[in-house]
């Protein structure tokens, strides 16, 4: 299954980042037919830019069902794949793109290890610079109107317990309802991954500063 509308931003996203110094781990597209679902995923290396974050990721999801949708909505659009079948999708759900963005935390660097120290230290070091990192990206996301939450894994060693896995992850949605053509759908894609990245750097400036402050 072919999705020529996602497929064409995600060439205008691809361009976008080529412009930038980003490193680029992954950036790579998906497909599944059986719950017709597509999206991209983005991996960017944060480990030479930041001192206790190693990557960031970026996943856009999208459906049949929006692309249908979104086809029906832009000038120019009558020759769609999904507008010519007998079978047609009928749904009246807005084009909706969801935008799943996370950092991972490097593990090792943010927990530093005190051979003094034994039990649950580090992970009442980490809670602490969690929830001041909770507190300070919220505030900053705060007009987006969206969730962040924390996933962690917590495993366990000679000095105790740990955080093998520390990711904070937000969820965006925006709407392209108002969007006529293709290349407003482009213009407003562009602007939406410069405010994600521009915001992404401040969460990873703030989480630097923050676990410095508490872990080091």
């Amino acid at each position: 299954m072919t999705y020529p509308i996602f497929n064409s931003v995600v060439n205008r996203i691809e361009s976008e980042l080529n412009k930038r110094d980003i490193s680029i781990k992954t950036f790579k597209t998906w497909n599944e037919d059986r719950i017709n679902a597509t999206g991209l995923e983005i991996v960017i290396d944060l480990s030479k830019k930041a001192n206790f974050l190693k990557a960031l990721s970026i996943n856009f999801d999208w459906d049949r069902f929006r692309e249908t949708v979104l086809a029906r909505q832009l000038d120019g659009m009558e020759e769609h794949p999904f507008l010519q079948e007998d079978n047609m999708v009928s749904t009246s759900i807005s084009p909706l793109i969801d935008i799943e963005v996370t950092w991972l935390f490097d593990e090792q660097q943010s927990q530093p290890q005190v051979q003094a120290q034994k039990g649950a230290s580090r992970l009442e070091a980490a809670s602490i610079w969690m929830e001041k990192i909770s507190s300070e990206v919220n505030e900053l996301l705060a007009e987006d109107d969206i969730i962040t939450r924390w996933h962690v894994e917590v495993e366990g060693d000679e000095y105790g317990k740990y955080l093998s896995a520390v990711n904070l992850i937000s969820y965006f949605q925006y709407t392209l309802a108002d969007l006529k053509s293709l290349n407003a759908v482009h213009q407003f894609v562009g602007e939406r991954l410069q405010e994600l990245l521009l915001k992404s750097n401040q969460v990873m400036k703030i989480s630097d500063s923050i676990i410095h402050d508490v872990a080091a």
